[in-house]
């Protein structure tokens, strides 16, 4: 199944903050609908205070552009939007929108060209994720609908990757669809966090959609259901004999264990053997090496150790430290909601427009008195350098400008760092052709290729699961020219004297 086109059976043309339909309107009564602009979506920082940031979501972006249109009932709902709302229990006045407006959305045509990181690309701020370029009115429509799907599956996808970089191997279960911001972030969530490496999810209709594998067996409810721990355990066991992790706190974590072990003991006399034991509270540290003990002195060294419960990279990577017997992670609220950081904080703007295609981009930006959001002009692109198969940097150029070699980049930030990107070094322009004039020209690969691109991605950097967490920072700037013309633009916008 496609998603979001088939998932969400209604047409998506409404799902845009409304201020942008009030710019598509004022565009077409000055006339210059038909203009060209390039947006560029990007972010300023990483997340969760980290040295990376994994792409995640273009699949769904393309869905929605590619299915994208207005329902009649979308329509209605425009044509008759009061020009002067009223107060409560009275009426508006007339309409907002003219008929030649609503007729024209009704004919719009999303004709344009879109580049993009593909998904489990390793990013940085202010690299562009995506591209859009053609008629400004449809440009301006998605803006918001993408960043949606770009920020918060980006965001999870880098929360998974850090989570399973702190697990050092061991399997990463996504389970945090009841804690989710709604159904679409359980399903969005589930599908990011398999990108960023997790190897299952709990949600079923996510493993359906997505083909995700799904794990799962018993909550607390199972157990309080029967007479006994022990009773709820051999219930389990004999309608279920080879799906038994059994959960072992609901009363005493140490009890539960032995009891785990008194029907471990059961399903092997049936040929059968336990997976094993999941641990959702208390000093997990402490009762996973008794777990793992008493599971190896009971005959039981294949029965895994599973611990849940609040967790996310720090705390994985501080139970490891302290040696904890652990060989599953489940990983709920703080994987699926980005604890603690509430989005990504991706933005989409305006970096070029031209009055159409045989006439040079003009570059615009966007001032700020912080100098890392002052936006970066023109017809963006970033290519990634490598020396042996490592990578050493990244520039952000214009391609109308062009890029040359030696390339010599600037900080965004602080305009005083620079770094000399030498001859001869393997490159790779990120964006990738994905629509022409609106016609798709890029297939979306198996989310277990993506899942496997983000793990080749990331072992280009750096090793060691602690650097990787909060690395340095990675080199990554504009392209000398193109901090040239921002510089100048800045000057020209603020009306200093050259």
């Amino acid at each position: 199944m496609t998603v979001p086109s088939q998932l969400y059976r209604p047409p998506l043309g409404l799902l845009t903050d409304f201020y942008e339909i009030t710019m598509a309107y004022a565009a077409w009564k000055e006339g210059i609908a038909e203009r060209e602009a390039c947006f560029t979506a990007t972010f300023r920082k990483n997340p969760f205070g980290g040295g990376f940031t994994v792409a995640a979501g273009l699949e769904h972006v393309v869905d929605l552009i590619e299915s994208w249109r207005f329902g009649e009932e979308d329509l209605a709902y425009l044509a008759a939007f009061p020009a002067v709302p009223g107060t409560a229990g009275e009426p508006g006045g007339g309409p907002l929108f003219e008929p030649g407006f609503v007729e024209m959305l009704r004919r719009l045509v999303l004709e344009l060209d879109v580049d993009a990181v593909p998904e489990g690309t390793v990013v940085f701020p202010h690299e562009p994720l995506l591209r859009i370029c053609g008629p400004v009115v449809p440009g301006m429509l998605l803006e918001s609908a993408v960043l949606a799907i770009l920020n918060f599956q980006s965001l999870v996808a880098t929360k998974a990757a850090r989570l399973c970089l702190s697990a050092a191997g061991a399997p990463v279960i996504e389970f945090g669809m009841r804690r989710a911001q709604g159904i679409d972030g359980g399903l969005t969530a589930a599908r990011a966090a398999y990108i960023g490496g997790c190897d299952a999810t709990s949600n079923t209709l996510a493993g359906r959609l997505f083909g995700i594998p799904v794990k799962g067996t018993h909550a607390h409810s199972w157990v309080m259901l029967h007479g006994s721990e022990r009773e709820a355990f051999d219930s389990y066991a004999r309608a279920l004999p080879a799906n038994c992790v059994f959960l072992v706190d609901t009363y005493g974590t140490l009890e539960g264990i032995a009891h785990a072990i008194e029907t471990a003991r059961w399903l092997r006399a049936q040929g059968r053997e336990i997976v094993g034991v999941r641990l959702d509270s208390g000093d997990l540290a402490w009762l996973s090496q008794l777990a793992r003990r008493m599971l190896d002195e009971a005959g039981f060294p294949r029965a895994v150790v599973l611990a849940s419960n609040e967790l996310d990279e720090n705390v994985v990577q501080s139970l490891r430290d302290q040696n904890a017997a652990i060989g599953v992670w489940g990983v709920g609220t703080r994987l699926v909601t980005g604890h603690p950081d509430g989005a990504l904080g991706g933005v989409y703007k305006l970096g070029a427009v031209r009055a159409g295609s045989t006439v040079a981009w003009e570059p615009r930006l966007k001032v700020s008195e912080a100098i890392d959001k002052t936006s970066v002009p023109g017809v963006v692109q970033v290519r990634r350098f490598t020396q042996d198969g490592a990578a050493f940097s990244d520039a952000i150029w214009d391609t109308g400008i062009g890029i040359p070699s030696p390339c010599v980049i600037v900080d965004p930030a602080d305009p005083t760092r620079r770094r000399e990107i030498p001859r001869g070094m393997s490159q790779e322009d990120l964006l990738v052709p994905v629509f022409r004039k609106g016609k798709r020209v890029w297939n979306a690969p198996p989310l277990s290729r993506v899942r496997e691109r983000t793990r080749d991605q990331l072992g280009r950097f750096h090793a060691g699961v602690k650097r990787f967490l909060n690395p340095h920072q990675f080199p990554v700037g504009l392209e000398r020219q193109l901090n040239d013309l921002r510089t100048r633009l800045v000057i020209e916008a603020r009306g200093a004297p050259r």
